[in-house]
């Protein structure tokens, strides 16, 4: 990590400095911040938890394709990021300030890049919901994720993989003197490179961003952008955008064509005004309208999320005026103090497609670019509650006023101008991924991304890279070199072939070869028995090299193979083989409680017993050992033990969006007593 405190970076001719008002600082914000733990030592085969996709009659068949194509299996070869708790310190965290005369923005680039604090200085506003508190939740693609702030996906439906990840962080200064906050990382699920550009000139009274993606692949990929602004709600919040009509979603997956204003009797538009459920909107903005969305409070004053017009899409979510609804926001915003009041917040978002359940396609060697604006819209209070016609003409001019059509046009071909421009300045390392990509198609002579303005250099690369370069580096020796084995994983055709050339001679190579089939075959019968006999081959094979399997290497097989037969309809035999998995490895908290969930679910409540039985104190005294554990008792018939855990107190730190499983099993074991409201998750 490179980093320099509470410095302000600014152009070294003193001219410029006079005349401009505009800083970019490099310092640090102090956050209660929860510890995120370690990655997940499981690779990520498993199914994305997913509700079905278009539902419902009368969907353009534009939106119907682009949410039936592009879907990936999983996350692989990203790590789950599940080990958090709830307990939080105050943690010093890297912070990036721009700020002139106007507006004072914050960004932290070891949180996904968030902007976390937008402050409007004309009205003394925060625009954005915004906390001195960062609660992980099981809200994203790799479980993690907080609210608040303004977030940048990529990828696939869902939180980002990098949402809690840091990114590669630089100063940029250009040749006009203005300087550019520039993050950037190489995705590795869709094997692309994203930056982020972010600057303030000195009179603006918004934050400009500019996003671009490369596609230096040789095929087109499947593409998602969607930017997510967490915005204050209250009685009198309002959220606008220049359309009729919305596309709204429900939790179940289905989606139907409606008029926002009026939804089920209601003003949606109105976010308090949503009692029953938790919601998207869709706003189906004509192609000749700018594209922008407010949300503005009872004086007129609040985001406004302005773009080019690549961003097609807006949105508006709330989580519903339930107990469910008002239990998350709790639960990710927990209020300070008892008599405190609850913070509530709505989200306004904005991306590529016309909703999230599409991926659009990116062609083969293809750049991507667009600029958001931030700022405050600033309306008029009556006229922004009035009749939704007369709101949104004015909203239309007051973003005019705010940032014109011109003046984003010109910051998209500023940016277009910047983007290769190499960082003045280095601020943060974010992780080794794109470094070793960048060695692999040097070798493989496959085409790559200009890195002068996202360099991804050697110094990058960490021990968890180490195993593949040095893999990388002895191809064609493989006979010679066994290899030695990875924490890790990686994903790609390539990796495949130089770990199959090793199979003969290590078992190691055996092992993370049936991880990469497993992750990337389909779960058809015939593929996932090849995909079993993989793993047995690496469990009990002989190999050259002569070194079996090393004992958190055999753990992991023998949980591969468990889960592919569960896949092919042998649970029997795949439960089994993640009860061994335990043995082999009875510290592992993921071990534990992924076949613990396999067991409960598939009908093997003795076996939860068993594994929490011969697990050490610390992971059996966890809330979501203990919670399945009530499980198994109801299954067993012993309702009386399982009410008894639940009313001591369970606390499940990962409990999953739109899981409501507490509540269902309190309504089992104590039927005709009130769910407490601390297990009620429900989102409708």
């Amino acid at each position: 990590m490179i980093f320099t405190k509470d410095r302000a970076v600014t152009p070294a001719t003193c001219d410029w400095t006079t005349r401009m008002t505009s800083t970019l600082t490099m310092t640090t914000q102090t956050i209660q911040l929860a510890e995120l733990g370690p990655d997940s030592p499981l690779p990520a085969v498993q199914a994305l938890l997913e509700p079905p996709y278009v539902v419902g009659e009368g969907i353009p068949e534009e939106i119907a394709a682009g949410a039936r194509w592009g879907k990936v299996k999983n996350i692989y070869p990203y790590p789950m990021q599940e080990e958090y708790s709830r307990a939080t310190s105050a943690t010093e965290v890297a912070a990036v300030v721009l700020e002139n005369g106007h507006v004072k923005a914050t960004f932290l680039p070891q949180l996904g890049g968030r902007l976390w604090s937008l402050e409007d200085k004309a009205s003394g506003k925060e625009l954005l919901h915004t906390q001195d508190r960062v609660q992980f939740a099981n809200l994203a693609l790799r479980n993690a994720w907080f609210a608040g702030g303004i977030e940048f996906n990529i990828g696939t439906r869902g939180h980002s993989p990098t949402t809690c990840a840091p990114l590669h962080t630089a100063v940029v200064r250009t040749p006009e003197g203005q300087e550019v906050l520039r993050m950037w990382e190489f995705d590795r699920l869709r094997e692309v490179v994203f930056q982020i550009d972010a600057w303030l000139p000195a009179d603006s009274k918004v934050v400009l961003v500019a996003v671009r993606i490369q596609n230096p692949n040789a095929e087109t990929v499947p593409m998602y952008w969607w930017t997510n602004a967490a915005v204050p709600q209250s009685p009198q919040t309002r959220v606008l955008a220049p359309a009729k009509l919305a596309y709204a979603t429900n939790y179940d997956g289905s989606m139907t064509r409606v008029d926002p204003t009026d939804v089920r009797g209601v003003d949606a538009t109105w976010p308090e005004n949503n009692k029953t459920q938790a919601a998207d909107f869709f706003f189906d903005i004509a192609p000749e309208e700018r594209r922008w969305e407010v949300a503005a409070d009872d004086a007129g004053d609040g985001l406004a999320l302005v773009s080019s017009p690549q961003l097609r899409g807006r949105k508006l979510f709330v989580w519903g005026e339930t107990v469910g609804g008002h239990r998350w926001q709790e639960w990710l915003s927990p209020s300070e103090g008892e008599d405190a009041e609850p913070r509530r917040y709505a989200e306004i978002q904005s991306g590529l497609a016309q909703t999230q359940f599409e991926h659009v396609p990116m062609p083969a060697g293809a750049s991507w670019q667009w600029v958001e604006a931030y700022g405050n819209a600033a309306l008029d209070p009556a006229l922004a509650a009035g009749p939704w016609d007369v709101a949104v003409a004015h909203g239309a001019r007051r973003v005019e006023e705010l940032v014109s059509e011109q003046a984003v046009a010109g910051a998209l071909a500023d940016a277009g101008r910047w983007a290769d421009l190499p960082p003045s300045e280095f601020l943060l390392a974010g992780n080794g991924w794109g470094a070793l990509e960048a060695e692999r198609r040097r070798d493989a002579q496959a085409g790559w991304v200009d890195g002068a303005g996202t360099p991804f250099g050697p110094e990058t690369l960490t021990a968890e890279q180490a195993p593949w370069l040095e893999l990388l580096r002895a191809k064609g020796e493989a006979g010679d070199q066994p290899f030695a084995g990875a924490e890790s994983f990686v994903r790609g055709l390539d990796w495949e072939e130089l770990l199959a050339a090793g199979c003969k001679t290590s078992a190691e190579a055996a092992f993370h070869h049936a991880v990469m089939v497993h992750a990337r075959v389909s779960e058809t019968a015939e593929e996932l028995a090849a995909v079993a006999g993989l793993y047995r081959k690496a469990l009990e094979g002989e190999f050259e090299g002569g070194e079996p399997l090393r004992e958190s290497s055999r753990a992991l097989a023998r949980r591969g193979l468990g889960l592919a037969l569960i896949a092919a309809g042998d649970i029997a035999g795949g439960l089994d083989d993640a009860a061994a998995a335990c043995a082999l490895d009875r510290g592992s908290r993921a071990l534990l409680v992924e076949a613990a969930t396999n067991a409960v679910d598939h009908g093997r409540p003795s076996m939860v017993l068993e594994l929490v039985a011969q697990a050490p104190a610390e992971l059996a005294s966890l809330g979501r050992i203990q919670f399945l554990v009530a499980r198994a008792h109801a299954d067993l018939g012993d309702t009386a033990a399982a009410a008894a855990i639940l009313k001591a107190g369970v606390e499940v730190p990962d409990i999953r969006e739109g899981v409501n499983s507490i509540t269902e099993l309190w309504l089992r074991v104590c039927p005709g007593e009130d769910v407490p409201a601390e297990y009620q998750f429900s989102m409708n």
